[in-house]
């Protein structure tokens, strides 16, 4: 049960009351939150299979490649998702800033679900030729449409469902479920290789967890539907309908160019977030096999025991960020990047399996400063009317132009230069990128979300915050106002 705000002024700051403070009930949150993570898990997992089995991908479908062609055709058309993410968050953000985060979020679950399972139905390219590659294009281009509308929406349900106080430990479930189901993917593909033969695994064996898309994806669609609609957008929505006229809502074009700064701090902050997620999860398992010699099942393994490690870390930055700030963590993850990066990839090419494994664990932590810290950093740079939107479009460029092409790009780097050290000045570039905007943020942690009110936990936390207000004003000080913008 939520206590709504009373009615603002549309172009003034009102002095908060009691009753201008969002009441968040605790069993509502948590299956918000549970929801929303337990559905990106499932998104996740069925787009992390993909790059867990790239190397087997390109062997069925580009046959007559050179192995090094294989795995760059592979993770081509793995990068060509991501290319029409951009339009899938043009499409779902206005969407779910016009009609409810909660209904599209179910949406994507199933076109997200359908994708996926139909690659596991495509024949090879000894059976029907040029078709088979390009009818998997088709099916990672629904997967890429339809996940251009997931993270932008789960992080802003996520957001809008928290309490001001724990809002960055509640958004960092959901990166929490993202390496769940990046995690279950690795567990899956590593099982099936260690207990079924090469050639088993070559002609079948890779289909099958393309097919548990379809339960994993009615489980998932089953949870959403049960959720309720978030605080935030109802009390937005109950402001507009008790306006005699209701403001317009801002086209794509002028929304762009009225929120740009945002946007491009946006752009700036998932670029270095992506690069170091899909360096890891996407591109190591190949780079692994594929440049440094060693075996799939090794490199799978060495992964998945990082993930482990990574995702406590995440949420344990996730609670931290709400005492010390968004800002610190995610520039010390950035500065890591740009110091670390070289090192640690000298320390995975030595081959010495400790080392490998140390320098894949230092990536991986310096990772969990953006994944504890990005579910609450994101949403808190736009307002409520436009935060689906604006979030969805800004994540998904970045994504499209930074995040999804880094195996690809790095692999060709690779392969072109004969230089294996080309992934780390890769990383390095995108830290330097993080660092940059990180400067231009303004500190979000305990605060409201923009043109939201406070949000608490309890109505005695609401009186609390009511009074702290009233002696501020005793003493003459700035009085906090609800933000408006």
């Amino acid at each position: 049960m939520t206590t709504s705000t009373t009615a603002t002024h549309a172009d003034k700051k009102t002095e908060l009351t009691v009753d201008d403070i969002t009441v968040i009930d605790s069993k509502l949150l948590k299956r918000a939150v549970g929801a929303a993570a337990l559905g990106n898990t499932m998104e996740w997992f069925d787009f992390g299979v993909y790059s867990y089995l790239a190397v087997i991908i390109g062997k069925v479908f580009f046959p007559d490649a050179s192995s090094t062609a294989q795995l760059i055709a592979s993770f081509g058309t793995f990068a060509a998702a991501f290319l029409v993410r951009p339009i899938g968050g043009m499409v779902f953000g206005p969407l779910g800033d016009r009609f409810g985060r909660q209904k599209v979020l179910a949406f994507t679950m199933i076109m997200m679900s359908v994708g996926t399972f139909c690659i596991g139905l495509i024949p090879d390219y000894e059976s029907i030729g040029i078709m088979a590659p390009i009818l998997l294009l088709v099916a990672r281009l629904v997967q890429g449409f339809s996940t251009g509308g997931e993270y932008g929406g789960a992080a802003t349900f996520i957001a809008e469902y928290s309490t001001d106080k724990r809002r960055g430990f509640m958004g960092s479930f959901l990166e929490f479920g993202t390496l769940g189901g990046y995690l279950m993917g690795a567990m899956l593909v590593t099982a099936m290789i260690a207990l079924l033969p090469a050639q088993a695994m070559l002609d079948w064996g890779w289909r099958i967890p393309f097919f548990l898309a379809a339960p994993l994806g009615l489980f998932g669609l089953y949870i959403r539907l049960k959720l309720e609609e978030t605080p935030a957008f109802k009390d937005h929505m109950d402001k507009q309908d008790a306006l005699e006229h209701a403001r317009p809502r801002l086209g794509l074009l002028p929304m762009l160019n009225k929120y740009k700064k945002q946007l491009l701090k946006c752009i700036g902050l998932v670029l270095v977030f992506n690069v170091s997620n899909y360096m890891l999860t996407s591109y190591m398992p190949s780079y692994l096999t594929g440049v440094l010699g060693l075996s799939e099942l090794t490199g799978l393994l060495l992964v998945m025991v990082v993930m482990f490690v990574m995702m406590p870390l995440t949420l344990l930055w996730g609670h931290w960020t709400d005492r010390i700030g968004r800002r610190p963590v995610i520039g010390l993850g950035a500065l890591g990047l740009v110091l670390f990066a070289i090192p640690c990839f000298m320390l995975i090419g030595s081959g010495n399996m400790l080392a490998v494994f140390g320098g894949l664990v230092v990536l991986g932590v310096l990772h969990t400063c953006f994944s504890g810290t990005m579910p609450a950093t994101l949403p808190a740079l736009f307002i409520t009317d436009i935060r689906y939107s604006a979030l969805a479009i800004g994540f998904n460029l970045s994504v499209s132009l930074f995040g999804g092409t880094t195996p690809l790009v790095t692999a060709w780097l690779v392969d072109t230069t004969q230089n294996v050290m080309m992934p780390a000045y890769y990383m390095m570039g995108a830290g330097a990128i993080g660092l940059i905007t990180v400067f231009t943020l303004r500190e979000t942690a305990r605060k409201p979300l923009s043109g939201s009110s406070p949000a608490v936990a309890t109505h005695a936390e609401a009186h609390k915050l009511i009074d702290k207000l009233r002696k501020q004003r005793h003493k003459k000080q700035p009085v906090p106002q609800m933000s408006t913008r």
